[in-house]
């Protein structure tokens, strides 16, 4: 058994990582929306906060009822229990990462989990 998954992303609206990487800590998608385009629901979320990192083009979010302009760069972190929506600019697209996991649920980062060899 491999000890690593790979996976090439295509320009979907929206590819689920979860699957195809067989991931066990997180659920990580690539989602793209076109000019004018937007997450046709509200949602928020009982125990996982999201983590938005804008890939492309710019738009905006919609959290709690507070508007929050997005542009190329910017990465965004969402509380589990805020109702969010999200927006591509009129005139431009926008691509994104979303990462979910579970709210408080780290333990170790960076240098404190790495084993060096």
């Amino acid at each position: 058994m491999s000890s690593y998954s790979k996976v090439s992303v295509a320009d979907d609206a929206r590819t689920e990582l979860h699957d195809k990487l067989s991931l066990t800590g997180a659920e990580i998608s690539i989602n793209q929306l076109p000019a004018g385009g937007c997450v046709p629901f509200v949602h928020a979320h009982k125990n996982n906060e999201e983590i938005y990192g804008i890939l492309s083009g710019k738009g905006k979010a919609v959290i709690d009822e507070e508007t929050v302009e997005l542009t190329a760069g910017d990465w965004l972190r969402v509380s589990p229990a805020a109702k969010r929506q999200f927006f591509a600019a009129e005139d431009t697209g926008i691509s994104y990462v979303c990462i979910q996991v579970k709210e408080n649920s780290l333990e170790g980062y960076t240098m404190d989990d790495a084993i060096s060899f």
